[in-house]
């Protein structure tokens, strides 16, 4: 049975600001959060299970201990909380888990901000479309993105939470950003935490370093954004749809 399993009760949050990260195209949201996860040094706040998605346990470097693929960090001080994914999570488990998280999230009175990646149109560029979820569009007055130009589909678990949300009625945004098909990519997480977390969650985040390590970055994250590449509808995305598609 589906369900979010909360470790730390002594951790309290007051409706506070939720970063989805789940892997997808350009890697956008999973760079975004694992550098605020990184960053803040966020604690592991809850896990969550529910059927399809994958039994594995992580592991990581400098310590004896496994995690779940699937979890949330807190930031008490920040009043911010994060979703973390080390996998991807297939289109069987998205209608599922969506749901389970939908809930989750209206109960802790929590505001999510969900991040997608498209393919973008021209050279380097990193614009930002911001959408509105559930009546949610005053939250988005002074944040630098963009209206959408055409119509368009957020697809794969991003775009399961986004209707997920608007269906249950549950106030929340979306952000949809010009990134790399092909490889991860910081730059366009940066401009993310720059142009999106900072301002609505009120906090300061340093992301720089996601300039200048790119490269790292990069490497660090390619075998996964292969992983996303083969598995295709797996991957959540943003694209156009034509008029009569």
């Amino acid at each position: 049975m589906a369900h979010v399993n909360v470790h730390r009760d002594d951790i309290q949050l007051d409706e506070p600001v939720l970063i989805e990260g789940l892997p997808g195209l350009g890697l956008v949201g999973k760079i975004a959060a694992d550098h605020l996860v990184e960053t803040y040094g966020m604690d592991r706040y809850a896990s969550i299970h529910c059927e399809g998605l994958p039994e594995v346990a992580i592991y990581d470097e400098g310590g004896h201990g496994v995690e779940p693929p699937v979890r949330i960090h807190a930031d008490a001080e920040r009043d911010l909380l994060v979703l973390q994914s080390d996998v991807p999570i297939s289109p069987s488990a998205a209608e599922e888990f969506a749901a389970c998280v939908t809930n989750w999230i209206d109960e802790q009175g929590a505001l999510p901000l969900y991040i997608s990646g498209t393919q973008r149109s021209d050279g380097q560029t990193t614009d930002v479309v911001g959408l509105s979820i559930a009546g949610a569009g005053a939250q988005l007055d002074g944040v630098d993105v963009s209206t959408p130009g055409e119509r368009g589909v957020v697809s794969g678990p991003t775009g399961a939470l986004i209707y997920h949300a608007e269906r249950a009625g549950l106030e929340a945004l979306g952000f949809v950003v010009e990134a790399s098909p092909k490889f991860p990519d910081p730059a366009a997480a940066k401009a993310v935490l720059d142009r999106v977390v900072e301002p609505i969650a009120d906090v300061e985040v340093e992301t720089e370093t996601l300039v200048e390590q790119a490269q790292e970055i990069s490497e660090a994250k390619e075998r996964l954004a292969q992983r996303m590449q083969q598995a295709g509808d797996e991957s959540s995305q943003a694209q156009p749809v034509g008029m009569y598609q």
